[in-house]
């Protein structure tokens, strides 16, 4: 299904140029914006159908571009696509207008079904009717970015709440969020 234009916003080149060659591959008119404030002009410039977001960038972040983009076009299907995936993160993208929400690594036809609302394409395996639960890293690491949200984005004070220090609380924002 061809959702229409498409714009994809994503500070990582090579990533965000290899999504948008394998979503023309698949018969999508996609349109690349490295930042923010180039996300916000390309949306000016036309209507678009579809925006997918990424959470984190440098200056602009996606938490703060979505309600921007819905502005400009109040009918556009966003999808928010991230490295650092968590519930609190994957809530507030919704609370914003989000309409779906996709974690990285993420291929082309991941996209697609966020876009397009296609629940066939992102079916779990036979005999899986849930998701496994999440390991026990996996749910400290969610458990940190609620708190860090919590707190705004204020390392110190999310530190304090956790009760360790803001050193030990860096070392473990630096590393990748675990697998589910």
């Amino acid at each position: 299904m061809n959702p229409g234009r498409m714009l994809l916003v994503d500070d990582d080149e090579v990533f965000r140029e290899r999504l948008a060659q394998a979503l023309r591959q698949r018969g999508q008119e996609v349109v690349t914006a490295a930042d923010g404030d180039e996300a916000v002009r390309a949306a000016g410039r036309g209507k678009l159908a579809a925006a997918v977001v990424d959470l984190r960038m440098p200056g602009m972040t996606g938490t703060e571009l979505v309600p921007q983009l819905l502005r400009l076009q109040p009918k556009l299907r966003v999808v928010v696509l991230t490295g650092y995936g968590s519930i609190a993160s994957a809530v507030e993208a919704m609370r914003l207008g989000a309409h779906n929400y996709v974690s990285k690594p993420a291929d082309a036809d991941d996209v697609l079904a966020a876009v397009t609302g296609d629940a066939r394409a992102i079916e779990t395996p036979a005999g899986d009717a849930a998701p496994p639960p999440p390991t026990l890293a996996r749910a400290e690491w969610e458990h940190i970015q609620r708190i860090l949200a919590d707190t705004g984005n204020n390392v110190s004070e999310t530190a304090r709440r956790l009760g360790i220090t803001r050193r030990t609380l860096q070392l473990k924002l630096k590393k990748y969020p675990p697998r589910i």
